[in-house]
């Protein structure tokens, strides 16, 4: 086994910030952990971290508790916390430090992450001389440089430009393939669609979405049916009131199942209605995040 999470709670005052969290993570998997602003997220990573103590329940690693001492995680926060009067090299070596590093090691891993993100040159430039991006990647190294068990990513791509976020997710994928068990929060649906096997969609500090992404989109309760678009079709679904959306040159249809779409397909077919082409889609983790979350 590796992370589990049992029956989890955690109040301010009489504000329940999160109630009842259960979770179980495989090591070697990834989580998405989703939900608004509010949602219970961050008192949750929190909680994982020892940064704040749950009023009931706990968090258990491998079978023992949850302890930082004995499990070594890597934690990006949202909110960012360089020294940016300091020099890059000097506190990336403190944090190394402190996460049980000899000098050389530290020293060597900043050389070795520097490269593959491509600051080398910034090695000895204070945080306040780097842009937003490049101190996100300063952030990521703190976060990886002492090789963790457990990655903590809360909004990794805020900041980046399209170039580093695909940067920064190649480097997930590579931490993926390592064998890390990863939980990764973000407002990017698409981020997490690519990466998350598992998600907990969260809302008022309850869970009310919870599995395999893939069981999720297949049991929902509806699938998308796009067609390429054309004024004819759009005049039919009109005049049968059934509704649709545009999206670029497609239109999409949402059906509860293939049953429902193939007597659409037929339907056009008897009113001599071409169809080019056409493919069944499953609703987008955006879409269930939406409708779940508002």
């Amino acid at each position: 086994m590796g992370l589990n999470i049992y029956q989890l709670s955690k109040s301010f005052g009489e504000t329940k910030a999160v109630q009842n969290l259960n979770i179980s993570l495989e090591k070697g998997h990834v989580l998405g952990l989703l939900g608004r602003n509010g949602a219970g997220k961050t008192t949750t990573i929190k909680m994982l971290l020892g940064l704040l103590t749950p009023d009931q329940g706990e968090i258990t690693w491998e079978d023992g508790r949850l302890d930082r001492s004995k499990v070594s995680i890597g934690y990006l926060p949202e909110e960012r916390g360089l020294y940016l009067k300091s020099k890059i090299n000097e506190q990336l070596r403190y944090f190394g430090e402190l996460e049980g590093m000899s000098r050389k090691q530290a020293d060597d891993a900043i050389d070795y992450w520097l490269d593959k993100l491509d600051i080398a040159k910034y090695k000895t430039k204070k945080a306040s001389e780097l842009s937003k991006g490049n101190q996100q990647k300063i952030q990521l190294i703190a976060t990886l440089m002492h090789n963790p068990e457990l990655i903590i990513l809360d909004e990794p791509f805020s900041g980046l430009d399209p170039v580093n976020a695909n940067l920064l997710s190649s480097i997930i994928e590579e931490q993926i393939t390592a064998g890390k068990t990863v939980i990764l929060s973000s407002h990017r649906m698409e981020q997490i669609e690519s990466f998350c096997e598992q998600i907990c969609l969260m809302k008022e500090g309850e869970v009310i979405v919870k599995g395999r992404l893939d069981d999720i989109k297949q049991n929902y309760g509806y699938r998308n049916l796009s067609l390429s678009s054309n004024k004819t079709i759009e005049t039919a679904l009109n005049e049968w009131n059934i509704p649709f959306e545009t999206k670029q040159a497609d239109i999409v249809i949402r059906v509860r199942n293939d049953k429902e779409a193939i007597q659409l397909l037929n339907r056009f077919e008897v009113h001599s209605i071409p169809i080019r082409n056409f493919k069944m889609l499953e609703p987008t983790l955006n879409e269930i995040f939406i409708e779940r979350v508002g």
